[in-house]
This record gives C-alpha cells, sequence and structure tokens, in this order.
C-alpha cells in the first residue's frame, strides 16, 4: 500500500481532526451536512488510493476528480462554519491541512501532465 503517499497521509490527519469535531456538531446539522462532509472525505481518500494505483493514462483525470472533490469538501465545511457547527478554532484546525492537500495534488497533477512515457 502506499502509506507512504504524503497526500493520503495529510488528507487522512485532516480526516481525524474532522472525525475528533463530528461530535460536537450540533445534531440537526451532523445528520445532514456532517455526514456530507464525512463522505467526501471518505470519497477523497479513495480517489487518492484510485489515483496511486492508476496507471499514467487515468491518474491525470482521477487526481483532478479528487481536486474537485476537495474543493467541494473546502466548501461544505465553510458552510458548517457559517451555520455555527464550528467554531474559528475548529475551522483553524482543519483547514491548513486541506489547504496542503490541493498544493499536493497540484504538484501530483503537473507531474504525472510532464512526465514522459517509457520507450516501447
Amino acid at each position: 500500500m502506499n502509506s507512504d503517499l504524503p497526500v493520503l497521509q495529510k488528507v487522512n490527519d485532516a480526516y481525524k481532526v474532522w472525525h475528533e469535531l463530528l461530535p460536537g456538531v450540533p445534531r440537526l446539522t451532523r445528520y445532514s451536512l456532517g455526514e456530507k462532509i464525512n463522505w467526501l472525505f471518505i470519497e477523497l481518500i479513495e480517489l487518492i488510493l484510485m489515483a496511486a494505483y492508476s496507471s499514467r493514462d487515468q491518474k491525470s483525470e482521477i487526481i483532478q476528480k479528487a481536486s474537485i472533490k476537495l474543493d467541494m469538501l473546502k466548501y461544505f465545511l465553510q458552510i458548517a462554519w457559517e451555520l455555527k457547527a464550528m467554531d474559528n478554532k475548529q475551522l483553524g484546525r482543519i483547514s491548513p491541512p486541506l489547504v496542503e492537500v490541493g498544493k499536493m495534488l497540484g504538484g501530483w497533477k503537473k507531474q504525472v501532465v510532464t512526465e514522459t512515457p517509457p520507450n516501447k
């Protein structure tokens, strides 16, 4: 397994923070928006794992999907904050690793696109 994949570790770290925060989210929000955020985290992790094991031809497209999923996740976290389901400190704990994930995904995609395929 690609446990040495830094982007995966960064998403795992952010998910662990979310997992700690989720029980404190108000009940109405926890079972609606909170669950949506939870699933976005899980889908993001799945896409990163898929990209890690995909062929070069598929990798770029999967990384792009992961990047879109990350943007959706950050958007829904912002909504949770606006609804006061999270406070500034909590958002401040979970945002930096997600910003870093975005940078890592961008770098990974750029690397995949600029790699030259091996000679056949």
